[in-house]
């Protein structure tokens, strides 16, 4: 079953902005797919060209008059996995300067590889987008509305990758996930040769899961894996730029009672999380509840602002005498508190009032797991 991506129109309406749109995401995301079902292969003015084959690398050369011979009178050219090739920058500003006929898609599981080779040639010459597992708007448009807490639950064991969404046994769910996490979260920076010890990298994914949450200091993960912070940071901004986790850092205005240096690192998708550590218990027999939920709900956020623009930043907030708030939105100045528990049984705080006496004029919203309707609120 193909299931409609947000995203679709946005791509259509760029390309013919820019003629040159770059779709990132991580491995098994959907993007191949997207792209078939947006350019079917069977239009005769399409052209899809899988980057990853040697035969395909052999005739993709920067040159204008062999790209010419090889694209013909195409309208529109598909480049998946582009970051297989050494200069996909270059054939991208060989296809915009000299070939004004032709519009270019172009996907990619590094964004620091891809963006690296393609951000000084084409500046200003492209709009990119980034793809992620299934947002809880578009499967909200498959399910119908009393299955979707249920929905909303299972995600938050198994995540929500579009194979691992469609597969039917929780079982076969959780293999899939477990060979997705051992097969792709690496496959990038391993590839590009950017890490010389995998273990190390997954030793560290493990420790960042298991602190899922919690503020992290590079300085601790560093003496607990036996590296210095300096390599953890680093490992860490190449897994962000892989799509498997991102941070958030604290907010402040330079208020002297708002800690700022630590940051909370979350994953893109609860299922990869749970397989690193193998825990795919159900909520109520796992302690972590509240923090997958958390990380459900930022993740989602990301999600739809990356749908919109400006887009809203992200912090968490905390002081120095322990008061603290999940996430901050900040977008166009306007700040909004968001909390996020599995029950209303658990929301007292003083934070808020703290919060907005720092900040008149913040908004605050609660989301519960047994309110659903927050949850649909704020995600829709």
């Amino acid at each position: 079953m193909y299931i409609h991506r947000q995203i679709e129109d946005l791509i259509r309406n760029s390309l013919n902005q820019a003629r040159i749109v770059i779709l990132y995401g991580a491995r098994q995301v959907g993007k191949t797919t997207l792209l078939k079902n947006l350019f079917p292969k069977i239009d005769k003015n399409i052209i899809h060209l899988a980057c990853d084959q040697i035969r395909i690398q052999d005739q993709l050369v920067a040159d204008d008059l062999a790209l010419k011979q090889l694209l013909g009178e195409k309208a529109i050219v598909i480049f998946d996995e582009m970051q297989s090739l050494p200069n996909p920058g270059l054939i991208l500003k060989i296809i915009y300067d000299h070939m004004p006929g032709i519009m270019a898609v172009a996907t990619g599981s590094a964004s620091f590889d891809l963006a690296n080779k393609v951000s000084e040639p084409l500046t200003g010459r492209h709009h990119r987008f980034q793809l992620f597992p299934f947002s809880f708007s578009e499967i909200s448009k498959v399910v119908d509305a009393v299955d979707l807490q249920s929905i909303v639950q299972e995600s938050l064991i198994v995540g929500s990758y579009p194979k691992i969404f469609n597969t039917v046994k929780m079982e076969d769910k959780v293999q899939e996930l477990l060979l997705l996490a051992d097969n792709y979260l690496y496959k990038d920076i391993l590839t590009f040769d950017l890490v010389k010890n995998s273990h190390k990298v997954r030793e560290l994914l493990i420790a960042v899961a298991l602190q899922l949450g919690n503020e992290v200091s590079y300085n601790e993960l560093g003496r607990r894996l036996g590296m210095n912070y300096k390599t953890i940071e680093r490992y860490l901004d190449l897994l962000e730029k892989s799509f498997v986790i991102f941070r958030l850092h604290g907010f402040s205005r330079n208020l002297r009672k708002e800690i700022t240096r630590k940051v909370k690192i979350y994953f893109y998708d609860c299922g990869i999380r749970n397989a690193l550590i193998n825990n795919f218990n159900p909520l109520s027999m796992r302690a972590d509840g509240g923090a997958l939920f958390e990380n459900y709900i930022i993740s989602e956020l990301v999600k739809k602002e990356s749908l919109s623009y400006p887009h809203a930043n992200f912090y968490f907030w905390r002081t120095h005498s322990g008061q603290e708030i999940d996430f901050i939105a900040d977008k166009n100045g306007k700040l909004t508190m968001i909390e996020c528990k599995l029950s209303r049984l658990h929301t007292g705080s003083t934070a808020f009032d703290a919060f907005t006496k720092s900040y008149p004029g913040s908004e605050f919203k609660l989301i519960t797991l047994d309110d659903f309707n927050s949850v649909k609120n704020l995600l829709l």
